[in-house]
């Protein structure tokens, strides 16, 4: 059967509302730097209050991956959840006007639509409050079969661990994908997801995963060590694909046996690191869709990486596909 997408999307449907802070600021309000925790309604009311003014934009990991593989050309589905309230139709109209199929059916009753609060330090570094609201209540139910079948690849946010009913969706898709021969592919997301969920994290990915990504500290974290080396030949014993981010040291990728190191993109000056991984993964899935060998898929990742973090927001402000044209890609 031939697919009708590149890659179809499971992830928190959430916009983000970014500002500048400083440490001292981060300090005050109680937030792990570099970190993301969950929070509830009344501290995200609060912690927007104070915030800084910032931008508002339409997020959330997988989103913003697949935001990337339309802006790259690519054929992009989503299945997310988002409430029937405003923020939830800006959502839904933004995905809509980059390419992107989104057809999940809006929450009618409950929780308002996920947001972020997102405070980026000097150092680039975000910091991120989330309030996941609708996004929490996506349900196997959701996961449509039509869209999971006709996908090269499914790729599912690890963020969406936390919930058991989205781990049913999760299920549901890999066995909706591997029954029609079809690949699945997933972030790690974070690593203090990582710390509360190993357990199961660990037997999904040797099931059900294909290709994982993940950044240094995630990787580590999920072997319980500090050797990135071993953890990332961990990690590939138990996919076919590891995909490993490590900032401005770039990336390794490993499949079938083989190590490939893949240089970041040089940036004058780096902005804002939200959505790099998210911008790796949309670069790296575009390529192995189209065919191209894994070292040009990694080099694809980079290039989308370099381009989001020399800007505020986590998703792409050029056409990448014109982009890595220009670059020889």
């Amino acid at each position: 059967m031939t697919a009708l997408y590149d890659v179809a999307g499971i992830g928190n449907a959430i916009v983000d509302v970014i500002a500048q802070c400083d440490d001292a600021f981060l300090a005050k309000e109680g937030l792990t730097k570099g970190a993301m925790a969950l929070i509830d309604p009344a501290r995200a009311a609060t912690l927007y209050d104070v915030m800084a003014a910032g931008i508002e934009a339409s997020g959330g990991s997988v989103a913003n991956t697949m935001a990337g593989i339309a802006s790259f050309g690519g054929k992009a589905a989503y299945i997310g959840k988002v409430a029937d309230d405003q923020l939830g139709r800006v959502f839904r109209h933004d995905m809509k006007a980059i390419g992107c199929v989104f057809t999940t059916p809006s929450l009618a009753e409950g929780p308002a639509t996920a947001q972020s609060l997102i405070n980026v330090t000097p150092d680039a570094q975000r910091t991120m409050s989330t309030y996941l609201g609708a996004c929490v209540e996506l349900s196997s139910a959701d996961v449509d079969a039509e869209i999971i079948e006709a996908a090269q690849i499914s790729y599912l946010e690890g963020y969406l661990f936390d919930p058991p009913e989205a781990r049913r969706a999760f299920a549901k898709a890999a066995a909706l994908a591997h029954g029609s021969g079809r690949k699945i592919a997933m972030t790690l997301s974070d690593s203090f997801m990582v710390d509360r969920h190993r357990g199961a994290l660990l037997p999904f990915i040797e099931t059900q995963c294909d290709i994982v990504f993940a950044n240094d500290a995630e990787v580590c974290s999920l072997f319980e060590t500090t050797d990135f080396d071993a953890a990332v030949k961990a990690l590939a014993e138990r996919c076919e694909i590891a995909a490993v981010t490590r900032g401005e040291k770039g990336s390794i990728v490993v499949a079938g046996g083989q190590l490939h190191e893949i240089s970041a993109y040089p940036v004058e000056k780096v902005v804002d690191t939200t959505g790099a991984g998210d911008q790796y993964a949309a670069g790296f899935l575009y390529g192995l869709t189209q065919g191209r060998p894994l070292p040009i898929c990694g080099q694809l990742g980079s290039l989308a990486a370099a381009e989001v973090i020399d800007h505020y927001g986590p998703r792409p402000q050029v056409n990448l596909r014109e982009l890595a044209a220009k670059n020889g890609l």
